[in-house]
């Protein structure tokens, strides 16, 4: 036994205070070490790393990637089980090894019942700063096991109306012209198109994507401007080729010049990486018309839902997006989809691996599944 435990350690998959871990790498094995408490019983907390492989190369301002590290989570009480998940893009700083440090720390047989969701949550928040998809990957499955306890989806929990769903975009990459046309051909099912551009060939990838479609287009720079004069000219160059808005334009820091290109732009401009927690509003309100609220960046649907309401509050526009997903984290999020004016959740419909089945897209339009917690199956 002293053999084998030594083993797991070296392996860094022993996850010493929550009692769980996982082992395996394959797509649908969980296998499971539990570690005897005297705490009784209560919340249960499992965890594995996994690799999700996009469909084509991904393209933005900031770099290529053909794969995105994710964190799937199970949360247990009562025999019934919530999913979760943490998706860690390079940008935001974390990974399977960081998830897999974080989440060791996560004890949560402490909790005899899970609707106890403010406690479990400010317990998980201050057990390490950031790592917010680690923390979201707790919140998803918590709300998911929620929800199937109290026999209800969350949008109707929170009395939400399904029918108010927005449409969904697609995500096209920077690339070649052909491969771009190949892209929005793909895309046929969607009403709008979400192009990456900031690479330099910002008008050849809008001209492509017109020679294809003449649906609305909205854009994501991913900061790739820096003069603000050029950023306006352009903006008015994308209102006359059908764009709805442009998400970061600029960097996070330019802050005098997007509050400057925001005044002037006919354009609304959105915050994404300039926005990640609710602490954030301070450094946008005034700057930005609005923000994109993504789980993996604020921790979890428990504090989305809070950041709509402020957002409302102060009289911004609000959207919901993803980063490359399983169907686990977008569907969650989908949950919240009625309360926004733009929804951007095809990070699953992105990859070629996916575990899940959940929300789905009907004539480009988001349909929440029926289903009780966050509404998927495993498949």
């Amino acid at each position: 036994m002293k053999t084998r435990r030594k083993f797991l350690k070296d392996c860094g998959f022993l996850a010493g205070s929550a009692g769980f871990s996982y082992l395996a790498m394959g797509r649908h094995n969980w296998n499971e070490i539990t570690k005897k408490t005297d705490k009784g019983s209560g919340l249960t907390l499992r965890f594995k790393p996994y690799e999700l492989h996009l469909k084509h190369v991904f393209t933005i301002a900031e770099g290529s990637r053909s794969t995105t590290p994710v964190m799937l989570t199970e949360m247990e009480f009562d025999n019934i089980v919530g999913y979760g998940e943490a998706s860690m893009p390079p940008y935001l700083g974390e990974s399977h090894e960081t998830a897999t440090t974080f989440l060791s720390k996560v004890d949560l047989a402490q909790f005899k019942s899970p609707f106890l969701i403010e406690d479990i949550l400010v317990y998980v928040d201050q057990l390490a700063p950031g790592n917010y998809a680690a923390k979201a990957s707790v919140d998803i499955a918590l709300h998911d096991l929620v929800g199937k306890l109290m026999k209800q989806p969350w949008y109707k929990i929170w009395g939400l109306n399904s029918a108010r769903t927005p449409n969904t975009s697609f995500t096209i990459g920077i690339d070649k012209p052909e491969v771009v046309r190949t892209k929005v051909r793909e895309a046929a099912p969607y009403r709008i198109l979400k192009v990456k551009l900031g690479q330099g060939n910002d008008k050849e990838m809008i001209e492509t994507v017109r020679s294809e479609t003449d649906k609305p287009i909205c854009v994501d720079i991913n900061q790739g401007w820096s003069d603000r004069k050029m950023a306006l000219e352009m903006s008015y160059w994308l209102k006359e080729q059908g764009v709805v808005f442009i998400e970061q334009p600029m960097s996070k820091t330019s802050i005098d010049d997007t509050a400057w290109l925001t005044q002037n732009s006919p354009l609304p401009i959105i915050a994404d990486e300039a926005f990640q927690t609710i602490s954030d509003f301070k450094k946008v309100q005034g700057v930005y018309t609005g923000i994109n609220i993504k789980l993996m960046k604020c921790g979890g649907l428990h504090s989305a839902y809070a950041m709509i309401k402020m957002a409302r509050a102060l009289g911004m526009k609000v959207m919901i997006g993803c980063m490359t997903e399983t169907s686990c984290a977008v569907t969650a999020a989908a949950q919240l989809s009625p309360l926004v004016d733009w929804a951007d959740l095809d990070g699953n419909l992105l990859i070629d691996n996916d575990v899940f089945e959940g929300v789905t897209i009907s004539d480009g339009k988001i349909i929440l599944p029926d289903r009780p917690g966050i509404g998927i199956l495993k498949k």
